[in-house]
């Protein structure tokens, strides 16, 4: 058996300085290696080409990332109201038939800002394109131009859960400071969804899936920057990696059970 459970870190599309290439951001899989303590494995946005089956197989855990690009409102019925140059299709076709069968098949999940859309958008949720233009809500969006540290700098609260999941993860802290870099967010909720968070305006921010068998669990903000810095974002990730593990031994068990027994050796009879 591996020493480190095996974790699949969505990939996203991106024109290179000759050629397209697929990226990940090194801070996801620093996060994945070192607060979960699992191999991280990148999963390209192949979309019909890659089976998920297949792919989940091998798999201890998925982690869904952030990303620029936005989720194709075509997904939840919305008609576009930004840049299409910010659509990636395969991403697209790719993550949300890879969600829904992560969730069926209890493979531990964890998703962070474009992946926590993809996972409401997957269950059969809506998103808001511009929660900076809604009446009452926070501009939630970075400043590109600042510093990284700045981009990614606790910037507003959310409320946990009374009850959640994330409260108890988190020891019953009531309320945690967050970064914010988002644009879009949950509109209308997935019935498979329950909130975790939500930011002073009301917007949720964090999310778990109902009824789950493990580990599965969405957060708005981006607890993967300077992870282990940050004891919240360190207890997120290192549950995470406690269920890929627990998946490991659970696969390895199955092997071992599915394995046929051996077959004692036959005396031979002796030489006259």
């Amino acid at each position: 058996m591996r020493s480190a459970p095996l974790v699949g870190i969505t990939a996203c599309n991106k024109a290179g300085d000759a050629l397209p290439c697929q990226t990940v951001g090194l801070k996801y899989i620093d996060a994945i290696a070192d607060a979960s303590g699992a191999l991280p494995v990148l999963v390209p946005a192949l979309g019909a080409r890659l089976s998920t089956d297949d792919l989940l197989a091998h798999l201890d855990g998925l982690f869904l990332t952030g990303s620029p690009s936005n989720v194709d409102p075509r997904h939840y019925d919305g008609t576009l109201h930004f840049d299409p140059g910010l659509l990636d299709p395969a991403r697209d076709a790719t993550t949300l038939p890879l969600i829904q069968a992560a969730i069926a098949q209890g493979v531990p999940l964890l998703a962070v800002c474009r992946g926590f859309q993809e996972l409401n958008v997957a269950l059969g949720g809506s998103l808001h394109q511009q929660v900076q233009s809604l009446p009452g809500h926070l501009d939630h969006r970075a400043n590109d131009d600042a510093p990284l540290d700045q981009q990614y700098g606790m910037v507003h609260s959310v409320t946990l859960e009374p009850g959640g999941k994330l409260r108890d993860l988190l020891n019953g802290v009531t309320q945690i400071q967050v970064n914010s870099l988002h644009a879009q967010g949950i509109d209308r909720l997935a019935d498979a969804l329950a909130v975790e968070a939500r930011a002073p305006d009301g917007l949720i921010e964090a999310v778990c899936v109902r009824n789950a068998s493990t580990f599965a669990m969405g957060v708005q903000w981006h607890p993967e920057w300077q992870v282990m810095q940050n004891l919240h974002s360190l207890a997120i990730f290192r549950a995470f990696g406690a269920a890929c593990r627990a998946r490991q031994q659970q696969r390895a068990l199955s092997v071992q059970m599915a394995a046929p027994p051996l077959q004692p050796a036959t005396a031979q009879p002796p030489v006259p």
